[in-house]
């Protein structure tokens, strides 16, 4: 059976024949858009990340962090190409209306465009960080581009001159549409959206939290904005440029809000955390999740006093293996509080594992959290997408919610603490520290790293580790950073230290452990126990091994 084992990032329409899904299990599979049928499918060599088809139907594109393009041929799925210029993950591509230039838009700052059968045509450059998103200008060979540095570009496709620069103030755009009059919609992490036209633009608050994907209708000036505040909401493009909220509606906790794409003018098909694709019914507002199953990949694990807990991409909370809660979000953290385990993820909802009672609902997502004690009193801090950190204590035997905190102005991805500091690393490669009574700001290190960082963890008193994108390892010490290059060749996914605070161990998407040794500061020990992606690495509580979880579903361990 031909179906996704891990979550889908991308999905893209031809009309209503065909639907591609590009998914973290390295698959493109392409279906019948009537039947909800698979077809056939194409292989990445890492996580692919989103896909398009050409005008005609005839070709399938796709993005990856295997750091290429590739196109394939509909619909035997057969590899025509592959563009492999770039140097970081490829996050978007786009196709030019006669199908033949494409572009494709990089984590290395770059937009590149190819001939359709794989020739490169130009090195675009001028953006300043990861570029998310590319489009062709209707029937033209101008481009668009947006990026994290918060500017989008207009480029000729052709020479690769920068035709005209529009500051968005900053602000982590990472997605546009164009309609079939000229105009720009783009959407960022504030969750407005901004329309561009001639020069003029307009801002419209329209979600809470950052919009991950517009998709825009010619046929019905229909705008689909799909956002981390778990909501779906269709504007009506009246006088080109402005917008009117039309319908709105929750996302189930399936539904991966990163991407989306109309089927004919009446459904939007959705990326998932499951095998297959959903729809909704754009006339009646319905879901429809039918034959959708849950995915095995395991996301975190906890060990403690010998017991060891997990969960994953399904929600379901285990114990030493065995299922005691299935928890409706997939979940991205464990972390202790007393004598319950919490955990979160996509649907901002925050859980005690160990029972299944809902603690707490949060605005976004949730990435991360760690536990600490004050005056005696377990509390844990949980931090957000949105950049916030969540506290919540555990005072005889009740759980409460103590309050939420804006610490960084973005993701925050790896959260530490040594009793008296929070350490938090960002997407923006910023680490902040705060102290932890009373979350006052004590320092900030605003390029901390050169990409995003992805996680850290503590070291000893006064003394933490973080890890990035950019394949380092840093060790701080009261600020002052000591930087170390590291064994992977793919991002760097997560850290944590031994019980004897002397070695650090690393996890990476291309499936490598590496440990370091902080006293003679070298690495000892670099093994790939699976060719899936580690997901988190945790100390055995009993010895100085480590548990690493991996988006295969299995858990191992890790000797020094």
């Amino acid at each position: 059976m031909i179906e996704h084992n891990a979550p889908i990032s991308g999905i893209a329409s031809y009309k209503d024949k065909y639907i591609s899904t590009a998914g973290y299990d390295n698959q493109v599979i392409l279906w019948d858009a009537k039947t909800k049928t698979a077809l056939n499918r194409g292989l990445h060599d890492h996580l692919a990340n989103q896909c398009r088809f050409s005008k005609s139907g005839e070709y399938l594109i796709t993005s990856s962090s295997d750091k290429t393009g590739r196109v394939w041929e509909v619909p035997s799925m057969r590899l025509v190409a592959v563009l492999s210029e770039h140097e970081d993950d490829v996050e978007s591509i786009a196709i030019s209306d006669d199908d033949q230039l494409i572009a494709t838009c990089s984590r290395d700052h770059k937009v590149r465009t190819y001939s359709i059968d794989g020739q490169l045509q130009n090195i675009i450059e001028g953006h300043t960080q990861d570029v998310i998103s590319v489009e062709w200008i209707n029937n033209s060979r101008e481009l668009i581009s947006s990026s994290d540095d918060g500017t989008v570009k207009r480029w000729d496709g052709e020479s690769g001159e920068l035709l005209e620069n529009i500051d968005l103030g900053g602000v982590e755009t990472d997605t546009i549409v164009i309609t079939k009059e000229g105009v720009i919609f783009a959407a960022n992490d504030n969750g407005e959206i901004i329309s561009i036209s001639n020069g003029d633009r307009k801002t419209f608050f329209a979600h809470n939290a950052g919009i991950k994907r517009l998709v825009y209708s010619d046929q019905t000036n229909a705008l689909v904005s799909l956002s981390y505040d778990r909501k779906v909401k269709v504007w009506h493009v009246k006088n080109q440029k402005e917008i009117e909220l039309f319908r709105e509606t929750d996302i189930p906790a399936i539904i991966w809000p990163r991407s989306c794409c109309f089927i004919g003018i009446q459904h939007l098909a959705f990326a998932t955390f499951g095998s297959s694709y959903a729809t909704l019914d754009l006339d009646t507002m319905e879901w429809d999740d039918s034959g959708i199953r849950p995915t095995h990949g395991v996301n975190a694990v906890l060990h403690i006093d010998t017991k060891q807990y997990s969960i994953g991409d399904a929600g379901i909370f285990k114990q030493d293996g065995k299922a005691l809660h299935t928890l409706p979000s997939l979940c991205n953290f464990l972390a202790q509080l007393d004598d319950a385990i919490v955990t979160g993820g996509q649907t901002g909802e925050i859980f005690n594992g160990i029972t299944g009672e809902l603690i707490h609902q949060h605005r976004s997502p949730l990435n991360c959290g760690t536990s600490y004690q004050l005056k005696g009193i377990h509390h844990v801090a949980i931090g957000a997408y949105t950049g916030e950190v969540i506290i919540l204590k555990n005072e005889n035997g009740c759980i409460e919610h103590v309050g939420t905190h804006m610490l960084q102005d973005n993701a925050i991805k790896g959260i530490a603490n040594d009793g008296n500091t929070l350490f938090t690393v960002s997407a923006t490669g910023q680490a902040a520290w705060h102290d932890l009574e009373t979350l006052e700001s004590i320092w900030v290190k605003e390029s901390a790293h050169d990409k995003i960082a992805n996680g850290c963890a503590t070291l000893q008193n006064d003394a933490f580790v973080s890890i990035s994108r950019d394949l380092k390892l840093r060790i701080w010490d009261q600020h002052e950073s000591f930087c170390y290059d590291t064994p992977h060749t793919y991002s760097i996914k997560c850290v944590t230290v031994s019980e004897d605070s002397r070695y650090i161990c690393t996890g990476s998407y291309g499936g490598y452990v590496a440990i370091f040794d902080s006293q003679s500061r070298s690495w000892t020990t670099v093994v790939r126990p699976t060719t899936a992606g580690i997901s988190c690495v945790t100390p055995q509580s009993d010895n100085n091994g480590f548990f690493a979880s991996s988006y295969d579903g299995q858990i191992y361990s890790i000797s020094v």
